[in-house]
C-alpha cells in the first residue's frame, strides 16, 4: 500500500488534477468548494495497473493553511508537486518543497499543469529549466516533469503511468508488528461511534484488537476497518485507514493523537533532535527560542535548547533538545518541522534522535553529543547498544529502533561479537557500557554499606535491588555473571568482606557468650544482650550464625538451638507430638521460651501445630 501527497501553490490546480486522475473530489468542505481553495486535508485514491490502490492526500497550498498541510505530508511515500505552466515556481511552492526536503521525501513527480493555457514552447522549456534549478539541492532533485492539463486531459495517462512506475520501484512498507496511526481526522457515525483516520505505519491492525490512543492513554477496541471505502478485516501498513474504535469518546481524541497497541508508545515532552536550519530562515535561531513543532499530524509549542552552539545561523545544523508544551506520542526516527509562530515561517526541521532523553541536558557536554551522534549515524549494532541503556527484551528494542527482523538480528549478532552488548540469562540485552556502569554501581553500593555497617554480613537483595532500580530477575542475572559479589542466602557482600571485631567488641562478645552459656535454655533477651554487648555486636553474632533469633526478643546460642530442635524431634518421634509444657519441663526453661521456640519452628516448617501440640513439619525430614 502506498500514499502520495500533493504539494504546490494554491492556484496551480492541485485539487482539479486529483479529481481528473481519480474521479474523486478531495475538497470536502463547503467553504473549499465556494472559494475553490483547499483549506483542510482532502483524500482520494486510485487503482494502479498492478491492482494496488494508491491513496492521495491533497494538502492545502495557501500559506494561511500551511500547518494543515504539515498534518498531511508526514506519512506519504511520494509527492506529486503541482506547478502551473502559466505561473511557474511560486514562493509557496518553494516552502512546500523545503518542507518535503526536511521530511526526507525522496520520491516524487512534478506535474506541470495548465499547459493548455501556454502556447509558447519556449516558455514551457524556461519553466521546466527553472523547476530543475529549484529542485537541484533537494531530495527531489531527480524528479521527472510531466506536462498535463486537467481540462483537456492531455498528459494524464502519462502522468498516471509514471506515477505507477515510481511506486512500483519503491520497496514495500515495512511491517514491524508495531502499528502507529497518526490521526488526522476524527468523526462519528450514527450507530457506530468514533471513527479516526490516518496513514497506517509500522504494522497491520485487525478488527477485534485492543488499541490505545496516545498521549491520553485511552483504551478501546477496533470495531471495524475501512481502507479506500472498502470494509476490511486487516489494514496493511502504508494504507489510508478509517478505524471505528469502540469505548473511546470522539471528544477525547484530537488531530495528532496516535492509535497504536497498548504500551507501545509513551507520550513525551522532552526530545533530542538533529535540526537543519533553512538557508532563508532570515535570522539565527536563539537558545530558548519559542517555536511551533510539527511531526506526523501532531503539533505543539516548543522551547529550543541549543546543545552544541551558542546560536544557529541559517543554513547550519545543530543538536537541539526541545521541550514541548503539549505531550506528544513520538518515536525515534520520526521527522519534524519547526516554524516561528509570529510571523508564521518555516525555519527548518530534521529527525528525532531520542524521544525519551533521561533528563534536561546541560549544554556543550561532549559525552551527550557523542551519544546523540551514535544514535543517528552509528552502525546498526552501535545504535542498538546506544538504545539498550537498561536491560530490555529483544522485541522492545526492535520496536524502539524500527528495524525489520533480519536487520535487528544482524545488529544483535554484530553487537555481541564486537563486545558492544551483553546478553543476560533471561534473553534481555544490555549495552556493555551500561553493564559496566551497573556493576560499578553495585560495587559502590556494597562498599558504602560495608563502610557504614562493618559488623553486618551484607546487604539484603531487596535493598540492593531497590537502590539500583532493577527488577529482581535482572539483579539475579547480573549477580550470576560476576565473581566480586558473594550471595549468602538473601544477603549480598563483597568477596573480600568479613565481619571483624575490634578488641573492645571482642571483649563484649565474649561476655555475652559467657552469659548465654550460663543459662543456655533461658538466655538473656535480645534487649539484655544488646545492653551487655551492644546491638551491633548482637546483630553481627546473629549474621555469623553464633546466635539464632527465634523471636524479636528471644535468642539462643547456635549450640543450644540445635540441641533443642533435635530434642523436640526426638520427643515427637517417641511420643507422637510435643507440647510447650513438655518442652519446658524437659529443659527446665520457662513457658515464654518454649512457646517462642515452637512458634518459630512452626514458621520455618520444622514443626506443625496440631491442636495444643506439635508434630513434624514439612521441612523436618
Amino acid at each position: 500500500m502506498r500514499v502520495i501527497g500533493t504539494a504546490g501553490h494554491v492556484d496551480h490546480g492541485k485539487s482539479t488534477l486529483v479529481r481528473a486522475l481519480t474521479g474523486i473530489d478531495p475538497d470536502r468542505l463547503a467553504e473549499e468548494k465556494a472559494r475553490e481553495m483547499t483549506i483542510d486535508l482532502g483524500f482520494a485514491w486510485a487503482k494502479l495497473p498492478s491492482g494496488e490502490t494508491v491513496g492521495i492526500v491533497d494538502v492545502p497550498g495557501h500559506r494561511d493553511f500551511i500547518e494543515n498541510m504539515l498534518a498531511g505530508v508526514g506519512g506519504i511515500d511520494a509527492v506529486l508537486l503541482v506547478i502551473a505552466a502559466d505561473e511557474g515556481v511560486m514562493p509557496q511552492t518553494r516552502e512546500h518543497l523545503a518542507i518535503l526536503d526536511l521530511l526526507g521525501v525522496q520520491h516524487g513527480l512534478v506535474a506541470l499543469t495548465k499547459t493548455d493555457l501556454v502556447d509558447d514552447p519556449a516558455w514551457l522549456e524556461l519553466i521546466e529549466h527553472d523547476i530543475h534549478d529549484t529542485l537541484a539541492d533537494t531530495s527531489l532533485a531527480e524528479a521527472d516533469i510531466v506536462r498535463v492539463s486537467a481540462r483537456t486531459r492531455a498528459g494524464l495517462d502519462t502522468l498516471f503511468d509514471r506515477l505507477a512506475a515510481l511506486l512500483d520501484e519503491m520497496p514495500p512498507r515495512a511491517d514491524y508488528g508495531s502499528p502507529r496511526l497518526p490521526i488526522d481526522r476524527i468523526f462519528t457515525i450514527s450507530g457506530f461511534g468514533t471513527v479516526v483516520t490516518g496513514t497506517l505505519l509500522g504494522g497491520a491492525v485487525r478488527v477485534g484488537e485492543e488499541v490505545e490512543i496516545q498521549p491520553a492513554g485511552l483504551r478501546g477496541r477496533i470495531r471495524g476497518l475501512q481502507s479506500y471505502k472498502q470494509t476490511v478485516d486487516t489494514a496493511e501498513p502504508g494504507s489510508r485507514v478509517a478505524v471505528n474504535v469502540s469505548g473511546v469518546d470522539k471528544r477525547a481524541v484530537g488531530r495528532g493523537d496516535v492509535l497504536t497497541y497498548p504500551g507501545q508508545l509513551q507520550a513525551t515532552t522532552l526530545i533530542d533532535v538533529r535540526f537543519r536550519h533553512l538557508k532563508d530562515a532570515g535570522r539565527p535561531l536563539k537558545h530558548n527560542a519559542e517555536v511551533k513543532f510539527f511531526s506526523g499530524a501532531a503539533e505543539s509549542v516548543a522551547h529550543v535548547r541549543l546543545l552544541d552552539v551558542d546560536e544557529l545561523p541559517p543554513g547550519q545544523e545543530a543538536w537541539l533538545q526541545l521541550r514541548l508544551e503539549t505531550p506528544l506520542a513520538l518515536a525515534q526516527g520520526d521527522r519534524f518541522i519547526l516554524r516561528y509562530p509570529s510571523p508564521s515561517q518555516t525555519i527548518g526541521g530534521g529527525g528525532i534522535v531520542n524521544p525519551h532523553p533521561a533528563r534536561r541536558w546541560k549544554r556543550f557536554q561532549a559525552d551527550i553529543l557523542d551519544q546523540l551522534a551514535t544514535r543517528m549515524n552509528g552502525t546498526p549494532a552501535e545504535r542498538l547498544a546506544q538504545t539498550a541503556r537498561v536491560p530490555e527484551k529483544r522485541s522492545a528494542l526492535q520496536k524502539h529502533l524500527g528495524y525489520n527482523t533480519a536487520d535487528f538480528e544482524a545488529a544483535v549478532h554484530d553487537g555481541l561479537a564486537q563486545g558492544l552488548l551483553v546478553e543476560l540469562p533471561g534473553g534481555e540485552l544490555l549495552a556493555r557500557g551500561a553493564w559496566d556502569a551497573l556493576m560499578r554501581h553495585m560495587l559502590d553500593e556494597l562498599r558504602a554499606f560495608h563502610r557504614t555497617a562493618p559488623l553486618r554480613l551484607g546487604m539484603s537483595r531487596e535493598e540492593l535491588r531497590s537502590r539500583l532500580g532493577l527488577k529482581g530477575a535482572t539483579l539475579n542475572a547480573l549477580l550470576d555473571m560476576q565473581s566480586e559479589i558473594v550471595a549468602e542466602g538473601e544477603r549480598l557482600r563483597l568477596a573480600d568482606h568479613a565481619i571483624r571485631f575490634d578488641s573492645a567488641q571482642q571483649s563484649r562478645a565474649a561476655a555475652l557468650r559467657q552469659q548465654i552459656a550460663a543459662a543456655p535454655y533461658a538466655p538473656p533477651s535480645f534487649a539484655e544482650a544488646a545492653q551487655l554487648a551492644g546491638e551491633d555486636v548482637v546483630y553481627a553474632l546473629i549474621e555469623l550464625g553464633e546466635i539464632v533469633a527465634v523471636q524479636p526478643d528471644i535468642i539462643f546460642s547456635r549450640a543450644a538451638y540445635d540441641e533443642l530442635v533435635s530434642a523436640i524431634l526426638e520427643m515427637i518421634d517417641r511420643d507422637g507430638s510435643v507440647t510447650a509444657s513438655g518442652l519446658r519441663d524437659r529443659f527446665n526453661t520457662s513457658r515464654k521460651y518454649a512457646i517462642g521456640l515452637l512458634e518459630h519452628l512452626d514458621s520455618v516448617g520444622i514443626t506443625r501445630r496440631a491442636g495444643d501440640a506439635r508434630v513434624r513439619g514439612h521441612r523436618s525430614r
